[in-house]
């Protein structure tokens, strides 16, 4: 039996938006019926083009009665203003990442959606794709033997080339760890488990950069956070994951996310994408590539809300929870603190492993 569709409120209407409107109308269980911006004639755009009945300022969303899940898809350093007062309004909320730019915001959006007895939840949902959910499968079903360790790299020159807006990737909240570190963390964790300690090195390779992108081409950002980390994860399983973000690397021949285990390597597709190809290594490097065998396989943006919307109506857990979002958030905090400290950082939160998705499911298609 279909379940009764969630009525949803996305609130920030800028580059990553497009994604989440087109692919949430393909979610039967999520229903967008109001969105809003800080800029008015972005949110009456968004509004005209995906038919939302309503569009405005955050109080359009905030407000409505109808809504009871908010999407909020801000810079991140207004997630946790965001996200608060949606709880505080009586919605569920779901966030783009990081889940928040410092460990107490987190801790804050945790706290009152229990107070409340709401469901709060974090983007990526990349782990919920074919590729990784592929991936998940082969981990669990042996193919490599226990794992050992892992490795996982992302490394750019900056995203002053191809962003309109990058800005906001050099300030406080910015930079390659909490932008694009939630994707490959929360890949690990999807496969590994999650993380107990962590240590490592940032640096700010470069004090300025200049934008090379269309309409403000030539404008000089000051940088004012690292822009290049390389961690150790110790993971509670007993495996550990060595961890590169750059935004300082002009060209590289490096894997996403390698892991290691007693009888093979899985070589796991980019966990910024939702497909892609896996592959299983065996000693003398022979590889064979693995078909996938799991739906979601191109841009999903949206299944993670759509989980989210489903536990809503049935009651079980969903993948992409407070506590997974906040435990990424946990880990990628402590590296820079154990960069500071010249140490290793006890990791305080955890969470449980994600439910592994079925195989065989279509795509949108979500288990209850």
């Amino acid at each position: 039996m279909a379940l009764k569709p969630v009525k949803v409120g996305i609130i920030g209407c800028g580059n990553i938006s497009s994604k989440y409107f087109t692919h949430c109308k393909r979610m039967g269980i999520l229903d967008v019926v109001a969105c809003s911006d800080i800029i008015l004639e972005r949110t009456q755009a968004s509004a005209k083009k995906f038919d939302i009945p309503a569009c405005g300022y955050n109080e359009v969303v905030l407000d409505n009665p109808e809504v009871e899940l908010v999407i909020c898809l801000t810079p991140p350093k207004v997630h946790t203003e965001i996200m608060l007062s949606a709880l505080a309004a009586g919605k569920n909320a779901y966030t783009e990442k990081p889940f928040a730019v410092r460990k107490q915001d987190g801790q804050a959006v945790l706290r009152l959606a229990k107070e409340k007895g709401l469901l709060v939840g974090g983007a990526p949902d990349t782990f919920m794709g074919g590729g990784i959910q592929t991936c998940r499968k082969l981990i669990d079903d042996g193919a490599i033997g226990r794992p050992v360790a892992a490795t996982a790299f992302m490394c750019s020159g900056g995203c002053e080339v191809w962003h309109p807006n990058p800005e906001f990737f050099y300030e406080i909240g910015g930079g390659p760890m909490l932008d694009m570190g939630p994707y490959y963390i929360t890949a690990l964790v999807n496969l590994l488990g999650p993380v107990k300690r962590v240590t490592g090195s940032a640096q700010i390779s470069f004090a300025e950069r200049t934008i090379t992108s269309e309409k403000k081409r030539g404008k000089k950002i000051v940088v004012e956070t690292p822009t290049h980390f390389a961690a150790v994860l110790d993971l509670v399983s007993g495996a550990v994951a060595s961890l590169v973000m750059s935004f300082d690397v002009q060209a590289h021949r490096l894997p996403r996310i390698e892991v290691y285990g007693e009888t093979g390597t899985l070589s796991v597709p980019d966990p910024n994408c939702f497909g892609g190809p896996v592959s299983v290594g065996r000693r003398g490097n022979k590889w064979t590539e693995v078909p996938l065998t799991h739906a979601n396989a191109e841009n999903s943006r949206g299944i993670g809300p759509a989980d989210l919307a489903t536990a809503l109506r049935t009651g079980r857990k969903f993948r992409p929870c407070g506590e997974l979002a906040y435990h990424v958030l946990d880990v990628i905090l402590s590296v820079e603190q154990a960069s500071k400290a010249g140490r290793h950082v006890d990791v305080a939160s955890t969470c449980e492993r994600p439910a592994a998705l079925p195989a065989g499911l279509a795509d949108t298609q979500l288990d209850q």
